[in-house]
């Protein structure tokens, strides 16, 4: 019996002499209440039992502040914006972190808070609306890194990244601006419809002009080509008339015929003795002159 009392003993010393430090702690060993060890590698470790040593640990990985509520910041134009921002940050020196907030990350997060707001005030005070939420955004939030990171330092306590995550107009301004906004895009909108007006009616008159000169040229083109024609066709004619003379008087002489008797009521006064009838009286009056048609 009182050998398992010992070993009961001895395990509850080893026990309490043994801590296993994780990847994602600092382990710092405290002595009578001041630091001993500062512990940044994982691993299994030996202590002097309580009350003569404790250890607290700390996360050593990348923490983040986010704003509650967007912080409202006035710029140079002294118009108010609401800022959404948020912080990456993590625990640089242990020890000295421990020393100014008691390993309270609350109480870190708080204080940081506060320096990032004086910092954001700084950076945004001195510019316009349109520098803040464009032409240089990016330049804001590297002042603000390299601001807060030099008063965080001596707390112990690194800044990674620094984010402007959402910059709005205050409600009393909003309407204003965007009235003012859709004024200037509906100019603009205006001005492009009026330019695309007038470049259209150039378009359409160049179109008429080249419609007009295409036409005449075409009709240009036409005349002469039915001129060529009807040169052709008398040259034809000629030709083949010239051949045979009395055909020719025959043939003019049918077309006289028909022209003159090309309706049912037609009436003629004539003298039956007249040359118009000499092809009726005589199919071979070839030489007389060809009929001539008479007034009806």
């Amino acid at each position: 019996m009182p050998i398992l009392v010992g070993l009961l003993i001895a395990l509850a010393v080893l026990s309490s002499s043994v801590f296993v430090v994780r990847e994602r702690d600092y382990a710092l060993v405290f002595s009578l209440g001041e630091v001993r060890r500062v512990i940044s590698e994982p691993g299994l470790y030996f202590k002097v039992p309580p009350p003569f040593q404790n250890v607290v640990t700390l996360d050593k990985r990348i923490l983040t502040i986010e704003t509650n509520e967007a912080e409202r910041i006035q710029t140079s134009e002294k118009k108010n914006l609401l800022i959404d921002s948020y912080v990456k940050w993590r625990i640089a020196d242990p020890r000295l972190f421990y020393v100014t907030f008691g390993g309270n990350e609350r109480a870190a997060q708080e204080r940081l808070q506060a320096q990032i707001r004086d910092a954001l005030n700084a950076s945004v005070n001195v510019r316009t609306v349109r520098d803040v939420v464009s032409t240089e955004r990016d330049k804001i939030m590297a002042e603000i890194l390299t601001n807060v990171a030099k008063r965080a330092e001596p707390l112990g306590v690194q800044i990674v990244d620094v984010r402007l995550r959402r910059i709005e107009f205050a409600p009393e301004i909003s309407e204003s601006v965007y009235r003012r906004m859709e004024a200037e895009r509906t100019r603009v909108a205006n001005e492009l419809r009026s330019i695309g007006a007038a470049e259209g009616e150039k378009i359409r008159a160049e179109a008429d002009r080249q419609r007009e000169v295409i036409v005449a040229q075409a009709y240009a083109k036409a005349q002469g080509i039915m001129g060529e024609g009807d040169a052709a066709a008398a040259s034809i004619y000629s030709q083949a008339y010239g051949k045979n003379p009395d055909f020719y008087t025959y043939y003019k002489s049918l077309e006289a015929y028909r022209a003159s008797f090309s309706k049912p009521g037609d009436v003629l006064v004539v003298d039956p003795s007249s040359s118009f009838f000499q092809f009726m009286k005589d199919p071979a009056g070839a030489a007389l002159a060809p009929v001539s048609v008479p007034s009806k």
